[in-house]
């Protein structure tokens, strides 16, 4: 297994725990999903071979083809990129869970197109930023119930990308308003919604995004370091994953 790779990975999973722990959680809580944006196969299989069991892609083309060399049953893969509604039937086909759902009418369409039952969070807006995909947490409460009514689809939890912060602290404030929000939304007791899952936090916050609750944070450059193509460069979300 190749040295950095395998380094980062142990050096992400101490520090997920350390987090957990902190807050008195179990850190079997939290799992880690390696964001592989631009990243190539042969560094894929060495996180696989350190025990990642899930994989987050962007874009739905490119997670095809990983998945075609991969072939890994103990791998789940999540879709956590914006996904346009004619991308949606292939998307059913080949990932686990859509994280990021923004629109009742992408939800039907993947409900139209699942052959089963797909899991599925909202993607929420957090900070209502405008360059952002994602329901503002204004409209959330509507779409988790609209959401639930479809047969196919799961929904299990929000997703977020928090604006922009020189330090993890700067992303603590959206990080509990996402928690706070899928609390009000669990309250609400709406047939069909039962929310278990907080995906939140990438490479520059995830232990803060674990000390506010989440279960699943979304980790890319601290382990597969910078992406010898796109080196520099962020996601559309604004921050390196």
């Amino acid at each position: 297994m190749n040295a950095i790779v395998s380094e980062n990975l142990i050096n992400v999973i101490e520090r997920i725990k350390r987090a957990a722990r902190r807050v008195g959680r179990d850190p079997s809580e939290v799992t880690l999903v390696a964001a592989a944006k631009s990243v190539e196969i042969k560094k894929l299989k060495e996180a696989i071979s350190g025990g990642v069991r899930a994989i987050g892609e962007n874009y739905v083309q490119e997670a095809a083809e990983k998945i075609k060399k991969i072939k890994d049953a103990a791998v789940k893969w999540h879709l956590i990129g914006h996904l346009q509604k004619n991308k949606a039937k292939i998307a059913v086909e080949l990932f686990d869970v859509i994280e990021s759902v923004d629109s009742i009418e992408l939800a039907k369409e993947l409900n139209k197109r699942a052959q089963g039952q797909i899991e599925v969070f909202i993607e929420i807006n957090i900070a209502k930023e405008k360059t952002k995909t994602g329901v503002t947490p204004d409209h959330a409460v509507k779409l988790a119930k609209e959401i639930a009514a479809l047969p196919n689809l799961t929904l299990t939890g929000l997703m977020c990308i928090p604006p922009a912060s020189e330090t993890p602290e700067g992303a603590r404030p959206y990080f509990v308003a996402l928690r706070r929000l899928a609390e009000r939304i669990n309250k609400g007791h709406f047939p069909g919604v039962a929310l278990k899952h907080l995906s939140m936090g990438m490479s520059s916050d995830y232990e803060t995004a674990i000390e506010e609750g989440a279960t699943i944070v979304r980790v890319g450059t601290a382990v597969f370091g910078e992406r010898a193509e796109k080196a520099g460069k962020k996601t559309a979300g604004g921050k390196a994953h």
